[in-house]
């Protein structure tokens, strides 16, 4: 891929114009097809597979397979064999030899999502395999060549995790080689106003469904909350709103009860929506950098409508 379509493809999926995305772009297209282990720390929700999934799209094995298995979602016992495949007759009901997923993706990338939840005999055997290049199946004596990028995932405090004993030092030294952070959605709140028209956009398309913008109180709301589940809880909302609401324009009647905090009866200093609307205005206004006619677009709204809603609330 050309540096123009990596840029182009990176700005489709990892959306947002803070520091951190643009940095995140940037660190993604520089990795990309460097062919060293990746480690991706993040809350849950805040895209660490997404991230993955570009990674492997954007680099030489884009060609060959992309596979992810969640390491805290399988049985140890289950996970080391699919993992490493099996020999026939290796445990009770292995009638038939099967390859594993690190030598299913040999070419190509694996996704070792949660590996910070990998017991400590599993971290030996993927130490194992990460140092010789080979996988040994279960049951099995003879090493299988494999030629696979690992990308490992973890919500977990890693270095903690090595400081109690549970997460081996020399296997995150391993996985360690280039780390990449991806922000929570709460750190970058200008993000959230391009992200949620992003998803509304793809929401519809997937659904089938007439294109339905966001009133400025409901966008406000969604600037001004803290969104515990990061990006994939705003696309649930989003969805949900699509599902649930009515109108041509999701506004706060479809949102759910959380977005709205405490009852504004108990709750000291809650917003008016006047408020609420001239701040969500402000804030698009300083995100266009002063130009109305992209602030608008932001809002949703035509640049007649702009201005009266500057002049009603005297907004200079």
């Amino acid at each position: 891929m050309s540096a123009l379509e990596i840029a182009r493809a990176l700005s489709n999926e990892l959306v947002g114009e803070s520091g951190d995305m643009i940095e995140l772009r940037q660190q993604v297209a520089r990795v990309a097809d460097c062919n060293v282990n990746l480690l991706l720390l993040g809350e849950s929700g805040t895209g660490k597979e997404l991230v993955a999934r570009l990674v492997h799209r954007v680099s030489a094995r884009r060609d060959r397979p992309f596979v992810g298995v969640n390491c805290a979602a399988v049985h140890e016992t289950l996970l080391e064999s699919e993992l490493f495949g099996h020999e026939a007759g290796a445990f009770t009901g292995a009638g038939v030899a099967t390859p594993g997923l690190l030598r299913a993706c040999d070419g190509g990338t694996i996704l070792l999502d949660e590996v910070g939840d990998m017991s400590p005999s599993l971290q030996s055997k993927l130490l194992r395999v990460l140092e010789e290049r080979a996988v040994t199946p279960v049951g099995g004596v003879t090493p299988r060549a494999v030629d696979v990028r690992v990308i490992a995932a973890t919500h977990h405090d890693l270095p903690a995790c090595v400081r109690q004993g549970t997460f081996r030092e020399d296997l995150y030294y391993r996985l360690n080689v280039v780390c990449l952070s991806i922000p929570p959605l709460r750190e970058r709140r200008s993000d959230i106003p391009p992200l949620a028209e992003h998803m509304t956009r793809r929401v519809a398309d997937v659904l089938g469904l007439p294109l339905r913008r966001i009133r400025p109180e409901a966008m406000a709301m969604f600037v001004r909350y803290d969104w515990p589940g990061n990006v994939r809880q705003l696309g649930n909302v989003i969805q949900r709103a699509y599902v649930l609401g009515q109108g041509a324009a999701i506004s706060p009647a479809d949102l759910p009860v959380e977005l709205l905090g405490t009852p504004v009866a108990q709750r000291e200093g809650f917003p008016t929506l006047r408020e609420a609307s001239s701040r969500h205005v402000r804030c698009a206004l300083e995100l266009a950098g002063g130009v109305r006619s992209r602030a608008a677009r932001m809002l949703g709204i035509d640049r007649k409508t702009l201005w009266r809603i500057m002049r009603r609330y005297a907004i200079q």
